[in-house]
Order: C-alpha cells, then structure tokens, then sequence
C-alpha cells in the first residue's frame, strides 16, 4: 500500500465505521467530511507551529552567524513565514482533493483558490525581498541620497499589476496574454481611474533617471512653502523637513512639471555664493584732487594701487597737455572707483572668502535709489550659519568703510528725518 492509498483509508475509514454501526450513509458522510476537516486543521495548525517555533528560529541562528545584515532584514520582513507557507499549502493541495473526492464542483472552487494564494504568496515574497533589499540599501552610504522607496514602489505596482493578471486569467479561464489585450482595450477607463498613480509612476521614474532630486538634498518650492530638506521620495509625493522644523507634502509630479529651486549645486561646490549690494548716493560721487588721493593713501590696503594709478593719469594728463585748471578735464580718479577697488582687495585679503572662485565688485545701473554697487563672491564655508555670519561681517566693514572716501549711502527718510528737517526749517539760526 502506497501513501495515497492509506490516506484514502484513514479518510474513509470513520465513514465505514459509522455506516457498519448503523448510520444514515448520507450523514456519514457528512460526518466524516467534517470530522477530516477538523483532523486537517490541527495538523495544519501543527504544521505552522513547527515553521514558527523551529524553521524560523534556525533561519534567525544562521543569520546571526553570518556578517552581512541582509539576511536580519529578511527575517523583520517575514521572508521565511512566507517561504515557511507552502508547506502546510502543500499538505492542503494532496489531502484536500482526498478528503472532496466525491464534490468535484468544491474541488473546482479549491484548485481556483489554491491558485490564487499561490500567487499572492509569490507576491508577499517578492515584496519580503524588496522590502528587505531597500532596508538594507539605506544602510549603505553611497546609496543614502537615493530614491529607494519611489523605486521599491515602482517596482512592487508591475509585481501586483503582473500577479493580478495571473490572478483573473486564472478565475476566467483566460490565458495571461489574452487578458493583458483585453486590458488594453480598457485602458482609457483605466488611465482615467489612475490618473494620479500614472502620473506619480511616470514623475517618479524621471526625477530618479534623470537625478532631479535626491534625499538630502536642500530645495526650494515656493508654490507649496517648501524650504528644507528633503527626507523621502515615493511614488506619489515628495516630503520636505523645512527649517523650521515643519513638513511639507510635495506631489512627485510637480518636480518635473513645475519650477523650483535645488541647491545641492552649492552644497558639492567649493563654495557659496554672495550676492549683495550697497546702494550709494549718486551726488555723493566726486572726482579726487591730490589733497584728497594723500589722504586715501594712509588706507593701506589701496595704497599702493592709488600711487600706481595716479601716476599713470599725471603722465598722460602731462603727455596731452591736459588743463587741470578744472578737475574734470583730462583723466581723474573717482571717490567711488577707489572705493570700488578697495572693496575688491577687502575681499582678496579676507580669509573667508573663496580666492578660486568668481569674485566681482562691480557697478549696476543707476536707480532712483542711488547706484547700486554688487559685491558677488562665494564664501569657503558654506554652513548656513557661518554663511550668513561671513556675509554680514563683509558688509559691515564695507558700510563703516564708505564714509572714509566721502561717500554717502542712500536710504529712505524716517520719520525722525523728517521731524529734524521740519524743526531746522521752523527755527532758523539767530543772528
């Protein structure tokens, strides 16, 4: 006798049993229908106690002999329960058929089901190890600025679209291909409901292969409030931790359909840049004469361009026979051009300053608010906090500095400047 025929001993042998003592047969046969099920149970409830208890604890003594941390984070996604699963299915599909031998109709639904759960297993596994692989990939820090989870998800949405179409070819009786065409003659109806999901697969795919974003990196999106750094990228949408420690929600779409602003250019750069200006007041420009350019010869940092310089203007002023009766004839230097330049070696001498990179002092076009005069360099530090310190140091030597050349800085009246003119203007001077 084989193992199949003394399984279909022991499943009838109840029914026999109760049909010789004298019960309805029918009834028996329910009976005993009910009595296997039970047996059925309690060993497939055995069955899944040993996996749990003995299977899983020897996979956790392995991976705890063994260097890598992959196979712990197999053990958190519960890979070996679900591999631990096929074998209590296994003993459901060679019993069960046995046990329904005389319902082909129950047995139909049976193999139908069975294959469903085989499929959605296969499906957990797949999502064990991905879940498992982008875990472990967040510990690896040539990968801590990737997008795992929007592709973790990419990758799990053509699982499940796959596992579903082996889940309805197998409940109609159709092949996988003829399904996939018959979903493709829906497939308005369906873009329609998944609208949204298309297009955060389709935004995610981009900002991943074309590196828009990556975790870590420091963005700027007005349009939702976004100001910080960004803290995780799926499917659908974009976490940003602001500076001031709130969160915005950004949809993946919007990266690529909209404008913003990245500074991870910046942050792998030399260094940051500075951008600002000093407005100055345009009456406050004069040309220079001697007595003037010796007192700006005591500056030392200018010193020896202004001796440079003016020698060069008194040589063509005297080679051109220029009339210097009047200061404006011939060539001159201006308050506001030595300033410029002391400006210039300011920053060449200062040590935070980036000596390698773009550094501009440089006029812009006169406003009703004076001429603006742009400083543009890039600082060596490029911490936000000792960025802005760098910054305001630079420019608070250059303000107090303006009054040294005889300029002036523009800026609006208060109402104190206000108030001072009236009262000068109300009580003239006695005689």
């Amino acid at each position: 006798m084989d193992i199949e025929e003394g399984l279909v001993y022991l499943i009838c042998f109840l029914e026999e049993f109760f049909v010789e003592h004298g019960m309805n047969a029918g009834f028996a046969q329910y009976l005993n229908l009910l009595i296997n099920l039970v047996v059925l149970t309690l060993i497939i409830l055995g069955i899944n106690y040993l996996i749990k208890h003995f299977i899983i604890e020897t996979f956790k003594l392995f991976t705890n002999q063994t260097k890598t941390t992959f196979d712990d984070f197999l053990i958190k996604s519960n890979f070996p329960r679900y591999v631990g699963r096929f074998l209590p299915l296994l003993v459901i599909y060679k019993v069960f058929p046995l046990i329904f031998s005389e319902f082909p109709d129950v047995l139909e639904i049976f193999y139908k089901l069975v294959d469903i759960y085989v499929i959605i297993l296969i499906v957990w596994i797949c999502r064990s190890i991905l879940r498992s692989t982008r875990n472990y990939l967040k510990t690896r820090e040539e990968f801590n600025d990737k997008p795992l989870e929007s592709f973790s998800q990419i990758i799990m949405i053509f699982i499940w679209i796959i596992g579903f179409m082996f889940i309805f070819s197998s409940l109609f009786n159709k092949s996988v291909l003829g399904f996939a065409i018959s979903l493709g003659a829906a497939s308005a109806v369906i873009l329609l409901i998944f609208k949204d999901t298309i297009l955060g697969l389709v935004a995610s795919i981009q900002v991943s292969v074309n590196d828009i974003v990556r975790i870590g990196d420091w963005i700027t999106f007005e349009k939702y409030g976004a100001d910080g750094t960004v803290t995780e990228i799926n499917l659908a949408t974009v976490r940003v931790q602001n500076w001031d420690n709130t969160y915005t929600t950004i949809p993946t779409y919007s990266l690529i359909s909209d404008s913003f602003q990245n500074w991870r250019g910046m942050q792998e750069s030399p260094g940051r840049r500075i951008k600002r200006s000093v407005l100055i007041k345009q009456n406050s420009v004069k040309f220079l004469d001697k007595q003037d350019i010796e007192k700006l010869k005591r500056i030392k940092l200018i010193a020896p361009y202004l001796e440079h310089r003016q020698s060069e203007i008194d040589k063509f002023n005297e080679n051109n026979d220029i009339d210097k009766s009047l200061l404006i004839n011939g060539r001159n230097q201006t308050n506001l051009g030595v300033f410029r330049k002391y400006a210039d070696s300011y920053l060449r001498e200062h040590s935070a300053v980036h000596k390698e990179m773009y550094l501009i002092v440089r006029h812009l076009a006169p406003t009703v608010n004076g001429i603006p005069m742009e400083v543009l360099c890039f600082s060596k530090d490029k911490r936000w906090e000792n960025f802005e310190y760098i910054s305001a140091d630079i420019f608070d030597h250059l303000i107090a500095a303006i009054p040294y050349f005889d300029l002036k800085l523009f800026e609006a009246p208060s109402g104190d400047d206000i108030r001072s003119f009236l009262g000068e203007k109300s009580n003239p001077p006695s005689n």
